[in-house]
């Protein structure tokens, strides 16, 4: 079963640049205004800003945690401690979601529970200071 750490790791609050009312616990990025956006797949070996917390509307706070233990949204199945990038997205239903890291992406975290994709896991995530390969 996923969880999360409360009142632990960094948080941060920014505007979210289109409706992410769907996509609690999915990775963002910043948009060329500062703003959040799902990470996607025109964007492959992208570094994330972090985990959205909350489920904001367009134009509403979305609290972003950045580094902490987080449920984040499994794209694919998962072990535990296996490395995580955010997905490049096969299809705008992936975008946002945790992928298993490979040589070519940028590891962002790491898993804590097992799980099934589109399920959610638990995560140790480091968007400040991601391994790029």
């Amino acid at each position: 079963m996923a969880y999360e750490q409360s009142g632990s790791g960094i948080i941060i609050t920014l505007t979210a640049a289109a409706d992410l009312s769907a996509k609690q616990y999915n990775f963002v990025k910043l948009d060329a205004n500062g703003d959040v956006v799902l990470t996607d797949a025109d964007s492959a070996g992208q570094v994330p800003i972090g985990v959205l917390q909350n489920a904001p509307g367009n134009g509403e706070a979305a609290t972003v945690m950045i580094v902490g233990v987080s449920k984040v949204e499994a794209g694919v199945a998962f072990n535990e401690g296996v490395q995580i990038a955010c997905s490049d997205g096969s299809s705008a239903a992936d975008d946002g979601q945790a992928v298993v890291a490979d040589a070519s992406d940028c590891v962002v975290g790491q898993s804590i529970t097992a799980g099934a994709a589109d399920e959610y896991i638990t995560a140790a995530i480091n968007c400040a200071s991601p391994t790029i390969f």
